[in-house]
This record gives C-alpha cells, sequence and structure tokens, in this order.
C-alpha cells in the first residue's frame, strides 16, 4: 500500500474560514485513502504564505521526522514560501507541491525548481507557472478540481436571486459588485453573499458602509460562510451566480453553480473562463466582464434581469453544460498518477 504524507495549513478544516483550497486538499485527501493510499496528514500552524521564523522552524520539524525516501504532498501556501526549508530537504525527500494560487515570487520559483513534481489546479495556472518560471513542463501537472453532481434548479421567472460564494476580501471584489448593484437598483433583484467575514475585517466594514450609503441595505446581505445543507439551500435558491474577483486560478463555486444548472456572471481573469467553459453545443453557460469594472458588470446585471430570451438561453447552456463537468474521481486519478511517478 504506498504512503504519502500531506502537509497542510492547520486551518484546513476550520468551518469559519472555508476556502477552494482547503476542499480540494480534504478531497485529495480522502480520495486517496479511499483508492488504496495510506495518507498521512501533517498540519501546519503559522501565518502562510507569510510565515515567521516559527513557522518555518516548525515545518523544517516536520519535514526532519519523515523517512528517507518518503513522498510528500505540500500545500503550495506552505511549502512555495519557504524554498530555504523545503530546497535541502528535497534531497532526501520526494516532494509534490500542490499550487492553488501562484505566488509570483523568486521564493516560490526556488521552492517548486527542487520539487519532484508540481500539481496545479488549472490550465491557467500551469501555463502562469511555467511562463513565470524556468521549470521542466514534464514536472508540472494540472489535476482540475471535481464537482458533486447535484438536483438541477429550475430559477425563477423573473430571475432576481443573485448569490455570490467568495470570503468577503478585497480580492474577490465585492466593493465592485455592489457599486455594479447600485447602478441596477430601478430593477428587481436581491443579492446573497455567502463566504467568511473575519480575513479582512477592515474591508468588510468598509464594505456594510458602502453598501449602507448606496441604500442597498434590504437587497445585498453578507451571510457570512455556509457549508453543507445550508450553502445547497442558498444555491438552490439562486438564478445567477455573481464572481466580480480580481483573480482566480480556477474558481470551484463556478462548477458548483454550473451542477445545479445555474448560469455564471464572472470576470474573464485566470483560470475562470475554464471553469466556466461551455456547452456541448459552444454556448457559454454565462457571461465574462473584465474585473474592476463595475459598469461592465451592471450592464451584464441588467441584461441578464432584463432580457427573458438570454436568461433562457444562459440556462439551458448551463444545464446542458452540468453533463460535462468533471467528477472528484478524476481529479484523485490525476493526482495519484502525478504521485506515482513522483516515486520511479
Amino acid at each position: 500500500m504506498p504512503t504519502v504524507h500531506v502537509v497542510l495549513p492547520n486551518d484546513i478544516d476550520d468551518p469559519a474560514t472555508p476556502s477552494g483550497g482547503n476542499t480540494y486538499d480534504r478531497r485529495i485527501c480522502h480520495g486517496l485513502a479511499a483508492t488504496g493510499w495510506s495518507v498521512r496528514e501533517h498540519p501546519v500552524a503559522g501565518g502562510w504564505p507569510h510565515p515567521d521564523a516559527a513557522d518555518r522552524a516548525a515545518l523544517a520539524r516536520v519535514l526532519d521526522a519523515l523517512p528517507d525516501d518518503a513522498l510528500v504532498l505540500l500545500d503550495g501556501l506552505v511549502a512555495a514560501a519557504v524554498p530555504e526549508v523545503l530546497a535541502p530537504r528535497a534531497r532526501r525527500l520526494r516532494p509534490v507541491v500542490l499550487v492553488h494560487l501562484p505566488l509570483e515570487h523568486d521564493d516560490e520559483g526556488a521552492a517548486l525548481a527542487a520539487a519532484t513534481a508540481v500539481v496545479t489546479t488549472s490550465g491557467w495556472t500551469r501555463r502562469r507557472l511555467l511562463d513565470r518560471y524556468p521549470l521542466p513542463p514534464d514536472r508540472v501537472h494540472v489535476a482540475p478540481p471535481g464537482v458533486d453532481p447535484a438536483p438541477p434548479v429550475p430559477g425563477s421567472p423573473a430571475g432576481g436571486n443573485l448569490l455570490c460564494v467568495a470570503a468577503v476580501t478585497p480580492h474577490k471584489g465585492h466593493d465592485v459588485l455592489v457599486r455594479a448593484l447600485a447602478t441596477v437598483a430601478d430593477l428587481p433583484w436581491n443579492c446573497v453573499c455567502v463566504g467568511a467575514l473575519t480575513r479582512a475585517p477592515e474591508f468588510v466594514g468598509r464594505l456594510r458602509r458602502e453598501v449602507i450609503g448606496h441604500g442597498l441595505t434590504d437587497r445585498v446581505r453578507l451571510v457570512g460562510p455556509r457549508a453543507g445543507g445550508a450553502l445547497d439551500a442558498a444555491y438552490a435558491a439562486a438564478d445567477l451566480l455573481v464572481l466580480a474577483s480580481h483573480g482566480e486560478t480556477y474558481g470551484m463555486v463556478v462548477t458548483e453553480a454550473l451542477a445545479r444548472g445555474i448560469p455564471v456572471l464572472a470576470t474573464a481573469v485566470g483560470g475562470l473562463p475554464e471553469a466556466l467553459g461551455r456547452a456541448p453545443d459552444g454556448t457559454r453557460p454565462g457571461l465574462l466582464v473584465p474585473p474592476g469594472d463595475p459598469a461592465a458588470l451592471a450592464d451584464a446585471v441588467r441584461g441578464w434581469l432584463a432580457d427573458p430570451a438570454l436568461r433562457r438561453r444562459l440556462r439551458r447552456a448551463a444545464h446542458d453544460r452540468r453533463d460535462t463537468l468533471p467528477g472528484w474521481t478524476a481529479t484523485i486519478a490525476a493526482t495519484a498518477t502525478v504521485l506515482e511517478g513522483a516515486t520511479v
């Protein structure tokens, strides 16, 4: 039975800070175990990806305690920030780094260069890493996130139930979304924002004030994180997923919406177009707009709300896209193939 040691941020299971990366890591661990791997998890406390000296020392102790030639899968938030810890130990270990979000600095390049292999969560991320660092292409792989099947959502006739699923941070563009919605206040809609409220408290405070200033208190609701049945209920009540991110490596919430036949309005950044994909007939199951552009986002929302034919077309495309979405079995298999290759 093959053994893999998995090094993770210690907040992976914190219900107050859910993230796509944490979900991915947890599904990988469970999936590998279910297919016969012996998975030994090593959560590491620290302010990843900005560790202090104590955090670095703790990671070094974890790696030093592993046996020679051990196969180690490390979350990139941990490994890519500390090449001085990873590189010397890569000589006796077989490290594979899982990159969710490129850190875009030389330390990351040095850490990835020391790895036996690199796993990315999208084709966009792989291309980004190869463009940024002189890595051998045959050592950088893609294992896109899977998605669980879900019952289709019919949607309301008017299409006014908007849903945003993202941690409330500047990177996710909630301020852009609020400004866009303020310009379509003449139309009937409501927007539920599901996501952690603790990662950027100053930003959350400014956002709440902006919601009040635009007179949207009863229409834009920041409800905090949701999981399990509560998250399913949020999707079930939605007509359109809206994501105003300034950058995404993939966007698991996009495929979670599409699995339910919910169209998506998102920014054309990073891996979001890849996650959105197309229906078998080539139709996009949603709309893409430039990032940081409230006017473009508002125009797209107005078009969705005002045009029943557009809503019908996008809903049909989203329903057709459901059958083409990858499942987690494919993600696990792709990751296992990389790990097996790292032991050769």
